[in-house]
């Protein structure tokens, strides 16, 4: 959660600096959205590559396990699809794309803004990218305070589908606290695949 609002803060932090036309002018150029793009999908492969329990869960996968995912995935699209017919603003296909960062809003809100600006023009894209950023934020955070929650009312997988892609790293010690230590591999291949989807979903959604 702190990390959250650590992002908010920084986000608020860049607009302030944007509208008060303060920083050098190559910096308020779109082509170094693009660069922190680049940089953060190198992030994301090395945090995955360099995950030491990686070897031992392909060693030990099992293909019920891939159903976790899958659910997280479809159930989350499906809801997302829903929403998206009481919001007429934006496409359905904007509105998936925004519920395809599950919670991984960094990197999503980056992807929509780079993707949709061609089509949108640079406020409307950035606007949906601000959508993005803050409602896959406002997952992570249910995430981490209704954990307990959602295990009392849905079961003990139902935190690790609400989490999204943060459940290898920022949610997974709420996971482990009240779904328990035997569900810690399946929160980390979870969090894994999901965050694998996260860039090839949002982009194709993007695209229409």
């Amino acid at each position: 959660m702190k990390g959250s609002l650590l992002v908010v803060t920084f986000f608020f932090l860049g607009c302030l600096l944007g509208w008060k036309d303060v920083l050098p002018e190559s910096l308020q150029e779109g082509n170094l959205t693009l660069y922190v793009l680049y940089f953060l999908m190198l992030q994301v492969g090395i945090n995955i590559g360099a995950d030491k329990k990686l070897k031992d869960i392909w060693k030990t996968l099992r293909p019920e396990l891939l159903l976790v995912p899958l659910a997280t995935i479809v159930g989350t699209l499906a809801f997302t699809f829903l929403i998206s017919l009481l919001i007429p603003r934006w496409s359905v296909f904007e509105c998936l794309a925004v519920g395809s960062g599950f919670a991984y809003y960094s990197l999503s809100s980056i992807l929509i803004t780079q993707f949709k600006e061609p089509a949108l023009g640079v406020q409307l894209a950035t606007e949906l990218g601000t959508i993005a950023l803050m409602a896959n934020i406002i997952r992570e955070i249910f995430a981490l305070l209704g954990a307990p929650l959602f295990v009392r009312f849905f079961g003990k997988l139902a935190p690790i589908c609400a989490g999204g892609a943060t459940t290898m790293d920022t949610t997974l010690p709420v996971i482990t606290r009240y779904s328990g230590k035997e569900l810690v591999f399946v929160a980390i291949l979870h969090g894994i695949l999901v965050d694998l989807s996260v860039p090839f979903l949002v982009s194709f959604f993007c695209s229409f």
